[in-house]
């Protein structure tokens, strides 16, 4: 019998069973502690049925092994992580994020714990001369030569975060730190939502391939939902979702268990079901028609700017789009480019992992084509992907951006801790979940202040690096000034790992030997 775990559980059931049944019936009260054996029992008895190997060979010991994998991530977070290991922020970033967002200081005793010397390492070198940077250059005029309603914007934004991946709190929150900051939040492709409108500040409507909130029954678009929303003054800028960095090529997906009742009138889908977008937009499939969409949406929404969103991935699809561009003679007001590196609520791992073009490879890649045909002065280039620091907006600037977007930087400043249970419905402070006993803990006019705090000082750290080069505006700024090591050794700048194009090279046909292959391929008329 022994030898046979089914038996011997079969006969420890029944026995402990006895013995429980007899100490409930003649056993004083404290002795009734041994009916936890019958409960272990049954435990024992279910475990050999499990689905899980482990619990089939050691029945309830096994369960040790779960709970301890449970509280892996927690006990590895606030014991044995690093200051500088931790993955995807760092505890020193996410120090120096609530440093600022609380509005207290942000230095750092005893000299760098980065390793200065390891490979993938980038910084600046300083000027002998620094300037002070006027804090007029903190913003920038969105809207190109067919834009007839230009947004006056901070140069850092929070990036597209949809209601129903955040909780309404944390929109809110976000929100009303816009507000009191002048500066903008990106809707995210989950429509706006009543929490985007109750404080006021401004919003950037980021349009995707299930049009939530501008859509028909049927899932297509609906210009006249469009238009009434897009003409309210608090909507500033229209931005066309074509992929994002966290899982390009793949549809949004927000899981049923988030889908209450606010979110499916403010999606117009049904409540409680998994809600999943299209992988592409119905309304276009090649570049032309992008562009002719985008037109559409100009119109529609008074002449506010409109753009596009993408994370980069075959180069000579983008190069389409900028045919696109020559052919039609209609132009995105912006481009927001969105790096591999990037977040999300839920996204299958391999796509996060494996798929599209890191930011700073990309945004090199989309400046020099705008520049090769002649039209970056009239586009706005945004970069969207792990920016948190002011250094990160001045490499981000330096390597082709005008301006940036931050999402996890935010979720930072309204609470986030980093427990990566985005996807679960079960975030424990409330910021990425539906749950109302979780949300209550944000309280939305503390945290509003904590938004606002972290964007003025990651600015103003921004404008302070600017002038530690010696340059008077972030316009100055080129991929000269932030140096990159490939490996131990000597580093190089940007510049010398990219290409130079002069503006209209590629109207003369002068394109750069790694760009003729794409170049040639380049299609307006297919993706």
């Amino acid at each position: 019998m022994f030898g046979n775990p089914r038996l011997f559980y079969a006969a420890f059931v029944v026995l402990t069973l006895i013995i429980g049944l007899a100490l409930a019936l003649w056993a004083p009260a404290w002795l009734w502690l041994w009916l936890i054996l019958p409960a272990l029992a049954i435990v024992g008895a279910r475990d050999l049925r499990s689905r899980h190997n482990v619990l089939r060979n050691y029945p309830v010991v096994g369960h040790l092994r779960y709970m301890l994998e449970f509280l892996r991530p927690q006990v590895r977070q606030y014991f044995f992580e690093s200051n500088t290991s931790g993955r995807p922020f760092s505890r020193e970033q996410r120090d120096l994020i609530n440093a600022r967002a609380d509005g207290g200081s942000d230095t750092s005793p005893f000299g760098t714990r980065r390793d200065v010397e390891s490979a993938g390492y980038d910084f600046i070198q300083h000027s002998m001369s620094p300037k002070s940077v006027d804090k007029r250059y903190a913003r920038i005029t969105v809207g190109g030569p067919q834009c007839t309603v230009p947004y006056d914007s901070s140069r850092l934004n929070i990036s597209a975060m949809s209601f129903g991946s955040l909780s309404g709190n944390a929109v809110a929150a976000m929100n009303k730190g816009a507000r009191l900051g002048n500066f903008a939040q990106d809707t995210g492709e989950g429509a706006i939502s009543p929490y985007h409108r109750e404080h006021g500040g401004d919003i950037i409507w980021e349009i995707a391939s299930a049009y939530f909130g501008c859509r028909n029954k049927d899932g297509s678009f609906n210009p006249e939902e469009f238009e009434k929303k897009a003409r309210t003054e608090q909507v500033k800028m229209i931005e066309i979702k074509i992929s994002q960095g966290a899982k390009p090529g793949h549809g949004g997906l927000l899981p049923g268990s988030k889908v209450n009742k606010e979110i499916a009138e403010t999606r117009q889908i049904e409540v409680g079901q998994d809600c999943a977008s299209p992988a592409s937009h119905p309304e276009f499939d090649t570049p032309t028609e992008l562009l002719e969409f985008l037109d559409c949406l100009r119109k529609l929404c008074g002449g506010k700017p409109v753009g596009f969103k993408l994370c980069l991935g075959r180069r000579s699809e983008f190069m389409g789009v900028c045919k696109a561009m020559l052919d039609t003679g209609i132009l995105p007001d912006f481009i927001t480019v969105d790096g591999a590196e990037g977040g999300t609520g839920a996204a299958p791992a391999e796509f996060s992992d494996f798929i599209g073009t890191y930011i700073n490879d990309a945004l090199p890649f989309v400046h020099n084509c705008l520049v090769g045909i002649g039209k970056r002065d009239d586009i706005v280039v945004i970069a969207s992907g792990k920016v948190a620091f002011g250094f990160d907006m001045v490499e981000k600037i330096a390597l082709g951006a005008d301006m940036c977007n931050s999402a996890r930087g935010f979720m930072f400043s309204v609470g986030c801790i980093q427990a990566l249970r985005c996807h679960t419905n079960t975030c424990p402070t409330g910021v990425t979940t539906q749950d109302p006993a979780r949300t209550k803990s944000l309280v939305v006019d503390d945290k509003a202040e904590r938004v606002r705090n972290y964007h003025d000082a990651t600015v103003q750290s921004f404008l302070d690096i600017t002038g530690t080069l010696g340059l008077e505006s972030p316009d100055q700024l080129t991929p000269e000034h932030v140096f990159h090591r490939l490996m131990p050794g000597p580093a190089q700048s940007y510049a010398a790992m990219h290409p130079k194009v002069e503006v209209g090279d590629f109207l003369r046909d002068v394109i750069p030997k790694t760009y003729a292959q794409d170049w040639q391929q380049a299609d307006a008329r297919r993706f």
